[in-house]
């Protein structure tokens, strides 16, 4: 696959399954097998397969054959470009949520001057 036909990174986490399995090995310390990954799961291992094929494609998963076996680990820089992108908006939802903390607390305050309450 060419870098102009590579996947998406977005597309890729798009799949619960796919997040699952990037979060399974992105909580090793050393590269997982194939066999291993799809233990962990109630489907296929062909399926598996085609699954961490796609985390491959995006650049989230590296596949290193040895032998038989094929290991698979985690590529942080494509998941620092997940979080840099989540991280804009986490930062707008905070401050909206801060501006209806404040907001709230404007108006028990007037309620409560209405009702003749203090605090």
């Amino acid at each position: 696959m060419t870098s102009e036909t590579r996947r998406d990174v977005f597309q890729a986490i798009a799949d619960p399954t796919r997040r699952k399995i990037v979060d399974l090995i992105a909580h090793q310390r050393q590269p997982m097998n194939l066999k291993t990954i799809a233990d962990y799961f109630n489907i296929s291992r062909p399926a598996i397969s085609q699954q961490i094929k796609i985390l491959n494609e995006c650049g989230l998963v590296e596949i290193r054959k040895q032998g038989r076996e094929t290991f698979c680990s985690i590529q942080p820089q494509e998941l620092k470009k997940i979080a840099e992108w989540a991280g804009r908006y986490s930062r707008l939802w905070e401050q909206r949520i801060d501006a209806f903390e404040t907001y709230v607390t404007k108006l028990h305050a007037k309620k409560n001057k209405r009702n003749g309450k203090s605090k």
